[in-house]
């Protein structure tokens, strides 16, 4: 199925879909260097049909921005806890077709394997491109733990039963933990390592904090709008 495709589809045909790719998922050491990251992010107004997708790349471990793409787009699938892969990925699948590099990795603001299903975001997004992911989410969907020490770095592994989905990571003394997930085509410990060299006195790390800057900024010169951002 391709991701044009997703209009048409109910939500239980969603969740038959999520099944059947979650047999083609890959938690596995990344065994290739990592010259080139980048950071996906979304913005929409919930209930709104318009959709501002973003990629931002960046050197790593130096977190320079080299370079960025980003779409406006629309989609008619609903919004549901879960299900969210599917009004996501088309527009930023148009965004990655417009990058004249291709990134090593991409991290996305969400989940990779911390999910009901095992199909977040970044799990979806790598099964499609086949693109090493991690999901890096500012909240929790799925799994259990124990709150993260009061320390930079200090983590917890997440559970869902007695798998190990994710891990709840304190990037920042005073603020809630961030929660990481492989996605597709990288360890759990590597998802977890390369977020910890990401991190520059945010909470959130660089990829995914100049994508969310990115499609802000998108959608209001879209509204016509003069409005700042700040990731604290």
């Amino acid at each position: 199925m391709q991701p044009a495709d997703y209009e048409t589809l109910t939500p239980d045909q969603a969740i038959a879909y999520q099944n059947e790719l979650r047999q083609k998922i890959r938690i596995e050491p990344l065994d290739k260097p990592i010259r080139i990251i980048g950071g996906a992010d979304i913005s929409f107004n919930k209930y709104s049909e318009i959709v501002y997708a973003g990629i931002i790349l960046l050197k790593y471990p130096e977190m320079t921005v080299i370079s960025h793409a980003s779409v406006v787009s629309r989609t008619s699938f609903p919004y549901i806890s879960g299900l969210l892969a599917f009004r996501e990925v088309p527009a930023l699948l148009e965004v990655w077709n417009k990058l004249d590099i291709k990134p090593d990795l991409l991290v996305l603001d969400g989940q990779g394997i911390a999910h009901e299903r095992r199909l977040g975001i970044a799990t979806h997004f790598g099964l499609v491109t086949d693109v090493p992911t991690i999901g890096s989410a500012k909240s929790r969907l799925r799994g259990k733990y124990a709150e993260p020490a009061n320390e930079v770095f200090a983590q917890s592994p997440m559970y869902d039963r007695d798998e190990v989905i994710g891990t709840a990571l304190r990037t920042k003394r005073n603020c809630n933990p961030i929660f990481i997930s492989p996605g597709h085509r990288i360890s759990m410990e590597q998802s977890v390592e390369v977020i910890k060299n990401c991190i520059r006195g945010y909470r959130i790390p660089e990829p995914t904090r100049h994508a969310h800057l990115l499609v802000n900024k998108v959608r209001v010169d879209d509204s016509g709008k003069d409005t700042q951002f700040s990731l604290f």
